[in-house]
C-alpha cells in the first residue's frame, strides 16, 4: 500500500460552518477526515500532521516554510510522498520556497488547497485533494516517482511550483504557469508529461536548507516615479538583495539620476535582479537600448523567473551564503530546479 504524508498548513481548504454560529472556522484533524471520508479505507494510506495552529496563508512565513520542510525531511523515508494544505493567496510563495530547501528531491511534494471551503457543498476541495494524494504516489514502471519535485495541483493541472503565480482570486483555475507547461493535466485519467519533470540525482541524498535572509524588497517600476522613492528603497537599513519589476523585456526609464541609484547600491554590495512585470515572456538585457543602463549598473537578468520563485530564491541564498555575496550572485544567474530558462 502507498502511503502519503498529508500535512495542513490551514487555508481556505480546511474551513468548515460552525454549527452554531454558521460562521466558517478552522477544522481539527477529525472534522477535516469527516468531510473527506475517501481519506480512510482506501488503496492509499493517508496519515496527517497538521499545523499547530492552522495558519491563513497571509501570515506564512520563512519560519513556516522552515516548519514544512521539516515535516517532510523528518519522515521522507516513511513516505512515497507528500500533500500540503495551503490558503492560496501565498501559495506560490511557499512552495516555490520549498523547491529550492529540499535538494535533491526525489519523491512528489504537492501542494494543493481549494477556493471554496472543504464544508461547503459546491467546494473544490475534495477534487484537487483526491487528485493530489494520486499524483504524490504515481510511479513509472521502474517503482520511481513519476513527478518527483514540488509541484502545485489546482483545478485539472499540475504545474512545477517554482513556475506558478495566483491568477485568479475567483475562479477554481486558480494558478497558472506561463512560462512553463502543465506537468500533467487530469481528466477522466492523469496525463503526464515526463520530458517536462525535473529529475534529481535518484542516489544524492535529500539535503535540508532552512537558513533565510529576509533583507530584500521588491522594487516596481512605472512612468513617473520620483528619485526620493526609489533612493529611500535601497537606502533601508540592511538592505541586501532587490528584485527591480521592469518593463517589457526588462527596460527602464534612462533617467541619468536611476542609473546613479541603482549603481550606487550595486556598488555597496546589494543585488539588484532585473524581472519583468509582464507574465509571460523573459528580460533580455541589451535588447533595447532602454535597459542598456541597468547592465551598465551591475543588475543582474531574472530571465522568466517569477517574481515569487525570485524572492524566496534570494532570501535562501542570502540566508545560506551570508559572507559571500559573489556566490549568491552566481547562483541568482543559474537554474537550480527548473525555476528559470536561460539561454
Amino acid at each position: 500500500m502507498s502511503k502519503v504524508l498529508l500535512i495542513s498548513t490551514g487555508g481556505t481548504i480546511t474551513m468548515v460552518r460552525d454549527k452554531k454560529s454558521r460562521a466558517l472556522v478552522p477544522a481539527d484533524i477529525e472534522t477535516f477526515k469527516s468531510y473527506m471520508p475517501e481519506l480512510v479505507g482506501g488503496d492509499i494510506q493517508v496519515d496527517i500532521q497538521a499545523f499547530d495552529p492552522l495558519l491563513d496563508s497571509s501570515d506564512v512565513d520563512p519560519k513556516s516554510w522552515a516548519l514544512m520542510a521539516q515535516m517532510v525531511y523528518d519522515r521522507y523515508e516513511e513516505y512515497d510522498g507528500f500533500v500540503i494544505l495551503h490558503g492560496t493567496d501565498t501559495m506560490s510563495y511557499s512552495a516555490s520556497a520549498l523547491s529550492f530547501m529540499l535538494e535533491n528531491l526525489s519523491k512528489p511534494v504537492v501542494f494543493t488547497g481549494s477556493q471554496l471551503p472543504v464544508g461547503v457543498l459546491r467546494s473544490d476541495a475534495k477534487e484537487n485533494l483526491l487528485t493530489a494524494i494520486e499524483i504524490a504516489t504515481a510511479k513509472d514502471e521502474d517503482g520511481n516517482a513519476i513527478v518527483p519535485e514540488v509541484t502545485i495541483y489546482f483545478e485539472d493541472r499540475l504545474f512545477r511550483a517554482n513556475r506558478t503565480t495566483k491568477r485568479n482570486a475567483e475562479h477554481f483555475s486558480a494558478f497558472n504557469s506561463y512560462n512553463y507547461p502543465a506537468l500533467a493535466k487530469a481528466g477522466v485519467h492523469i496525463t503526464y508529461q515526463p520530458h517536462l519533470v525535473h529529475y534529481s540525482d535518484l542516489n544524492a541524498p535529500l539535503l535540508l536548507h532552512t537558513s533565510f535572509d529576509c533583507n530584500v524588497a521588491v522594487l516596481k517600476l512605472f512612468p513617473g516615479i520620483q528619485q526620493p522613492v526609489v533612493r529611500a528603497l535601497l537606502h533601508t537599513r540592511g538592505l541586501k538583495g532587490v528584485v527591480l519589476e521592469t518593463f517589457g523585456a526588462g527596460n527602464a526609464p534612462t533617467d541619468k539620476w536611476l542609473y546613479r541609484e541603482l549603481k550606487a547600491a550595486v556598488d555597496k554590495g546589494i543585488l539588484i535582479v532585473n524581472k519583468t512585470q509582464c507574465n509571460t515572456g523573459s528580460v533580455e538585457m541589451g535588447l533595447y537600448a532602454v535597459s542598456l543602463n541597468l547592465m551598465k549598473a551591475g543588475v543582474l537578468s531574472g530571465y522568466d523567473i517569477t517574481t515569487e520563485a525570485l524572492l524566496t530564491k534570494m532570501m535562501l541564498l542570502l540566508g545560506e551564503h551570508p559572507d559571500d555575496t559573489d556566490r549568491v550572485r552566481e547562483l541568482l544567474t543559474k537554474d537550480l530546479c527548473g525555476e528559470v530558462t536561460i539561454d
